[in-house]
Formats: structure tokens, C-alpha cells, sequence
């Protein structure tokens, strides 16, 4: 179920990244799975900046997960290159966000995602409500009505 917020404008987090050997394979070009990993890290730093950190919130019954990804690769990242991972939400729902992502090279895309983000219990693992104090910290950052 889409929110009466899923046409906000949400501001482009950016988090900056290295690549290091282990993200590379032999020719040292960075592995595909390895953009999913630095746009997980954009997307928990973008909630951390909010001071919202879930994964050290054990008591609370939720969690996040992926429920959609779509990545298109454009250009290689290389061994020792300076990355610019990006999350933006473009569409905030009850129970999950969509995110809009990409990674940058010196202005060059090399890789763009849109990624869907739901909200489980952890003891069930159905669908839930994104909790009150994330969306009161969308409130107060990007204005979202109550």
C-alpha cells in the first residue's frame, strides 16, 4: 500500500567508498554482487544520518529487507577507485521504501539501482508497519505531514 508521501521529494544521501582488493576478482575489476553491498551501506547510512540506526535495535520486533532489486551496470569500478554511493527514496509506503541508488566514479555512473526496502517482524516475518520513530524522523527532516 503506497502513503500519501510516495510523491515527496527525498534528498540524495551520497556515502563515499573505496574499493578494495576483496571487493575485486582476478583482473581487479569489482565483482557484481559488490555494488549491491556498497548500495546496502548508502541506504544504512542514509537512516544512520538520521540517527535511526536498526541494526543495533535487537529488542524491537522488526527488521528490513530486500524485497525488489534492479541494477543496471554501465562502466567498471577498479582496485583502489574512489566511489560515490547514493540512496534516495523515491516512494515511501505502510511497510516498505523505494530507493533510488547509484554508483558514481568522478561524476561517471557506473552502476544504478532501484531497490525496494519492506518491513517485517522479526518473529513472524510478515509485513509490518515501518516504525513510529522512522516516520517521525521523516517528519522532521523532510516535513511529512503526520
Amino acid at each position: 500500500m503506497k502513503s500519501a508521501h510516495a510523491s515527496l521529494h527525498f534528498r540524495e544521501f551520497q556515502w563515499p567508498l573505496r574499493v578494495y582488493i576483496e571487493d575485486t576478482d582476478a583482473g581487479g575489476i569489482v565483482y557484481y554482487v559488490n555494488y549491491l553491498k556498497f548500495m546496502e551501506r548508502a541506504r544504512t547510512e542514509f537512516l544512520r544520518s538520521m540517527d535511526f540506526d536498526h541494526y543495533l535495535r535487537s529488542e524491537e520486533d522488526f527488521m528490513f529487507v530486500v524485497a525488489e532489486a534492479q541494477v543496471s551496470y554501465r562502466k567498471p569500478a577498479l582496485m583502489d577507485d574512489s566511489l560515490l554511493a547514493t540512496a534516495r527514496i523515491i516512494e515511501l509506503g505502510r511497510a516498505s521504501m523505494r530507493f533510488a541508488q547509484s554508483i558514481t566514479r568522478d561524476g561517471s555512473t557506473l552502476a544504478t539501482g532501484e531497490i525496494k526496502v519492506a518491513c517485517v517482524s522479526k518473529s513472524g516475518m510478515k509485513p509490518r508497519a515501518i516504525p513510529a520513530r522512522l516516520v517521525s524522523l521523516f517528519q522532521h527532516h523532510y516535513g511529512i505531514p503526520a
